[in-house]
């Protein structure tokens, strides 16, 4: 596959442009149609009609219930505006990687190739594309463009992250949120990449910050990235281990069998709370193994968009 040798080859990801480009044609060759529509005319207000107008967007159920006649009016937005969000917090760097490839990645890895290559995607259909990354900080952020010099700094940004040595630190997706929310006036498409690994919080206090990105007709999407072997399944051999918290150090020390089927409901109540919020909130989530098919993945996530979007 030309996608894995050129890793093989840098010994690491190295150039995200490139290797977005490389998996980016097969998705398109795949496609009847795209995958992200524009929001085109979003419904703004009626007004009376006057005779002569156009009947064409006549609200036939309005008139029903008052016998008048209304028209509907419409705000243009003629492209899409895409704006992702990426947690760049110490969990997200698990598992430790000397080189990763499309059978081998970490958390961040997976997330900075998705982001890179639905960015090309969105840029071949000249939409709008932003970006933010935080970690227990509201580290970056750029407004959504479509210029190509815009979309060059976002992977440039994006291979300094995912290059860059990672130091401790912790998680506050929640209030980042909130921040990105205030920031993001138009409607948009909101594509978060994250594990939702933060100590202490309410998992209710993450729906209410995603809420608030819904308050201007935002459409959502949770991208619940986890290494499925050792974070869900919880598959170590049965020796006695130390297992660190890389964000805060905090350690203990057990048998990873005698806390694995304890360890595995919690996770799998956590997992299907999420799913029961997302569908309440009307947010879309998609949970990912990292050690699945990245190409698979992402053409599947692509497929369900051109049938559900």
């Amino acid at each position: 596959m030309k996608v894995k040798s050129a890793i093989e080859q840098s010994n690491g990801f190295g150039n995200l442009d490139f290797l977005a480009k490389q998996i980016v044609e097969g998705f398109i060759s795949g496609m009847h149609k795209s995958p992200f529509h524009g929001f085109s005319a979003e419904f703004a207000e009626h007004k009376v009609y006057n005779q002569g107008e156009s009947t064409r967007h006549i609200d036939w159920k309005l008139f029903a219930k008052t016998d008048k006649l209304y028209t509907k009016r419409y705000d243009d937005e003629t492209n899409l505006r895409c704006h992702f969000i990426l947690d760049n917090s110490s969990s997200m760097h698990f598992p430790e990687l000397k080189k990763q490839s499309l059978e081998n990645f970490n958390k961040i890895g997976f997330s900075s190739l998705a982001i890179a290559s639905l960015m090309l995607l969105l840029k071949k259909q000249r939409d709008a594309v932003g970006l933010s990354i935080y970690d227990d900080e509201y580290k970056f952020y750029a407004p959504e463009k479509g210029s190509n010099r815009h979309h060059s700094m976002l992977l440039h940004k994006l291979d300094n992250t995912l290059n860059k040595k990672n130091t401790p630190t912790n998680t506050n997706t929640f209030s980042i949120l909130h921040q990105i929310a205030e920031k993001l006036n138009k409607r948009s498409l909101v594509v978060l990449f994250t594990d939702l690994f933060q100590i202490d919080k309410d998992p209710e206090k993450l729906f209410e910050a995603l809420q608030h990105l819904k308050h201007n007709k935002h459409e959502v999407i949770l991208f619940h990235t986890l290494d499925y072997n050792k974070e869900v399944e919880l598959d170590y051999s049965n020796k006695p281990q130390r297992f660190v918290d890389v964000e805060t150090g905090k350690h203990i020390d057990l048998y990873a069998e005698d806390a694995q089927t304890n360890y595995k409901k919690t996770m799998l109540d956590f997992t299907n709370n999420l799913k029961t919020l997302c569908l309440q909130y009307r947010i879309k989530y998609y949970p990912v193994d990292i050690n699945a098919d990245f190409t698979n993945i992402m053409t599947q996530f692509l497929i369900q968009r051109q049938h559900f979007s």
